[in-house]
């Protein structure tokens, strides 16, 4: 089967699309025919090497939709079934960028019957991102939160999930965005541009918020807009800013969960949640496709089709 890897690290020029065996699901996995991958910000990030992995041939792509292919005994899952999972993991052999991906049984939740499965591949790993985020934000009906890069696709789907939940959500983004963010359920709508000539602080008053959901990475700015006490929650494994005014401050590390995806894709199916698709690249154009996503500017997902 063809695999899209680096084995070198660098720019969209390191991406490679090779011929490698078809993989074998073990004990309590299953294997998933691929009919659409989405390509995501960490896949740049494994690219360039920033998650290690010096020396290996290491596979990209996270997010996957399309057909059960093989199974383990005891699965639940059956030969034909239309799914979705979040391939996990940031240093290892094959990824989903692939034509077929090997993934625990317990990662994987039926497919969205509402979208094709293009729209389908760009649900797993940010709508969940976006939920266990929210997770560990632990707000309540009423309470106020901040989400920075709400026009993007963590950003968005955390806005319609917490607007869902009764909290009062106010979305950053740029100006040509506030329809958008505003059409997922933001309260309030803030224009980044506002801050482009003083990235020290934001267009937000300082301690206006009970919590943030830092989607877009500014750190130490998006933090001084939480009141004292409340909390900060980034994207970005060990990067949250240093905690001050007793604010807590952490990040979500994404888990595969496919109990909680599957609550995800029934709100796909609600029309709760809104799956983008800002393109498609044939897999043997992976290396496009990376190319296009660092060149930013996408309001939606870049997806790859084997």
């Amino acid at each position: 089967m063809r695999a899209v890897v680096v084995s070198e690290f660098g720019g969209p020029d390191a991406v490679r699309v090779v011929e490698t065996p078809v993989p074998e699901p073990g004990p309590g996995q299953i294997r998933i025919k691929v009919g659409a991958s989405a390509l995501n910000p960490v896949d740049a990030g494994v690219r360039a090497g920033g998650f290690g992995g010096a020396g290996e041939t290491v596979g990209l792509g996270w997010d996957v939709a399309g057909v059960v292919d093989a199974v383990s005994a005891g699965t639940g899952w059956a030969v034909g079934d239309r799914v979705v999972a979040l391939s996990y993991g940031t240093v290892r052999p094959l990824g989903a960028h692939a034509e077929y991906v090997v993934v625990d049984a317990s990662a994987v939740a039926g497919a969205p019957t509402s979208v094709d499965t293009v729209h389908a591949a760009t649900v797993p790993l940010n709508a969940l991102t976006a939920a266990q985020a929210l997770d560990l934000l632990d707000l309540k009906p009423g309470q106020s939160l901040l989400v920075t890069g709400a026009a993007g696709a963590v950003g968005g789907y955390a806005v319609q999930l917490a607007s869902r939940q009764g909290v009062t959500v106010t979305g950053l983004a740029g100006t040509a965005d506030a329809t958008l963010v505003r059409g997922f359920g933001a309260a309030h709508f803030v224009s980044r541009d506002a801050a482009r000539a003083d990235t020290s602080a934001l267009p937000v008053e300082p301690g206006s918020v009970d919590a943030v959901l830092d989607a877009a990475f500014i750190g130490d700015a998006a933090l001084a807009a939480v009141r004292d006490g409340g909390v900060h929650v980034g994207v970005i494994p060990g990067q949250a800013p240093a905690p001050v005014r007793g604010v807590r401050s952490t990040a979500v590390a994404v888990a595969a969960d496919g109990a909680r995806l599957a609550e995800l894709v029934a709100l796909v199916d609600e029309g709760a949640l809104t799956p983008r698709v800002a393109g498609t690249y044939a897999l043997d154009d992976a290396a496009k496709a990376h190319a296009r996503l660092a060149e930013g500017g996408l309001r939606g997902k870049l997806v790859l089709i084997p």
